[in-house]
């Protein structure tokens, strides 16, 4: 009774959110809602059991693109550049028309949902539903395969996103103090 009492909750919180987001025009509210919508998502994660995607959902979603966005909004200006003659809106249209054209074709030969003689199926997902919780003890089986029989992968890709991090925090910082430091030295030149 308790789960569903959370769910119902963490579902309200998202429509109220989503709504939010819509109705915004201060970028900076809508990057901080989006935030929170995926930390609410994250939360509604870990109460379905599946504390992987949550995990990931809270690092990408609430952290590093929230930190991006941020960042990307304090280095743009203030007011849009506007260039005569060179706004197409047909190309946009025809490149998401293309691609999604190419997404469509790419899945007409995917087994149908659930099939039980999918590669899929067949291959390592009968030892993993059979073994996982008696050598594990992890009730979750994907939270199983990624924190036990992939755990070396899993920290690896772990250890990937946090580089990819660090290197943009480096970049927005190096370019940051870049900028200080030409406004600083115009300044010693002017006094």
């Amino acid at each position: 009774m308790i789960d569903l009492v959370i769910n119902i909750s963490l579902l309200t919180f998202l429509a109220i959110t989503a709504v939010a987001i819509v109705r915004m025009t201060n970028l900076f509210a809508i990057i901080m809602l989006f935030g929170m919508f995926s930390l609410l998502t994250a939360a509604l994660f870990v109460v379905m059991d599946a504390v992987d995607v949550a995990f990931t959902e809270a690092a990408v979603g609430a952290g590093i693109s929230t930190v991006l966005m941020i960042t990307t909004l304090a280095l743009t200006k203030d007011q849009d550049e506007k260039h005569p003659g060179c706004h197409r809106p047909w190309l946009p249209l025809a490149v998401v028309i293309v691609t999604g054209a190419a997404l469509v074709y790419g899945t007409l030969d995917i087994p149908a949902f659930g099939d039980p003689d999918a590669p899929a199926q067949t291959h390592v997902a009968p030892y993993y539903l059979e073994k996982s919780i008696p050598e594990t003890g992890v009730p979750n089986v994907v939270t199983s395969v990624l924190a036990s029989y992939r755990g070396f992968d899993t920290l690896g890709e772990i250890v990937v996103v946090f580089t990819a991090g660090i290197a943009v925090l480096l970049l927005i910082g190096g370019r940051h103090s870049t900028s200080k430091n030409k406004k600083n030295k115009r300044e010693e030149n002017d006094a």
